[in-house]
């Protein structure tokens, strides 16, 4: 099922991918896609997060909306999905949120992967504190992919050197007011393109976008795994 996927790994690798724990927050349009390429790539044990249903607004970008799952929550939806791709795989699905609330229920530094994919300025700012505070846990993020078209202007750089990106440049405003900083460096994928104008209160997001931002989340920690850190 995975031949393709074990030819970029060595068997000590594609062992180490197998074996990695992996927690995703947020299953929107970043998110989802970044769980279905870890999960067919050969990661085998994930955590789903999402505290929302599928909408049909959902359905031009996120990978579990459709018009049968509209209504449904999109963890569980995901993990369906996931789990028909792969049978033996271990996924849970939380119908929960990652806030200040129930942090606590959450053990992020028993995951070699934390991937932030939440829209929530608070709730990230949350998350990326807490998970750069894990000694062994590699936290991945997502910076703002809504508003923009050309997938060609999606990056990588380390958090504190992303340019261009009004999210993240809340995030260290955030950081800075409150003299609360992330443990260590962690990398953002995040796009310098200029928002497109949207009428007001419109916040559109394109699926050729959201999904290059989720692919390449799940790239860093699949070319993590095989340069073997």
């Amino acid at each position: 099922m995975l031949t393709r996927s074990k030819f970029f790994f060595t068997e000590d690798a594609f062992a180490r991918l197998r074996s990695s724990k992996v927690i995703v927050f947020g299953l929107g349009g970043v998110g989802s896609w970044a769980a279905e390429c870890l999960v067919r790539t050969g990661i085998t044990d994930i955590t789903l997060v999402d505290f929302d249903t599928v909408a049909r607004s959902n359905i031009n970008r996120q990978l579990q909306a459709t018009s049968v799952t509209v209504g449904e929550s999109k963890a569980e939806a995901l993990r369906r999905r996931l789990m028909d791709i792969n049978p033996d795989a271990d996924i849970k699905a939380v119908n929960g949120r990652y806030s200040e609330a129930t942090a606590g229920e959450f053990d992020l530094c028993a995951y070699d992967y934390v991937v932030d994919a939440i829209d929530s300025v608070a709730d990230k700012a949350l998350l990326i504190l807490n998970a750069t505070s894990c000694r062994d846990t590699m936290l991945v993020s997502s910076m703002g992919a809504a508003m923009r078209v050309d997938p060609g202007r999606v990056k990588v750089a380390e958090f504190w050197k992303v340019e261009g990106c009004p999210l993240a440049r809340a995030l260290r405003q955030r950081f800075k007011r409150s003299g609360h900083y992330p443990g260590r460096k962690f990398k953002a994928v995040y796009s310098d393109e200029a928002s497109v104008a949207m009428p007001e209160g419109m916040k559109g997001s394109l699926c050729q976008v959201t999904a290059v931002f989720g692919m390449t989340l799940a790239s860093l920690i699949v070319n993590d795994v095989i340069r073997g850190r």
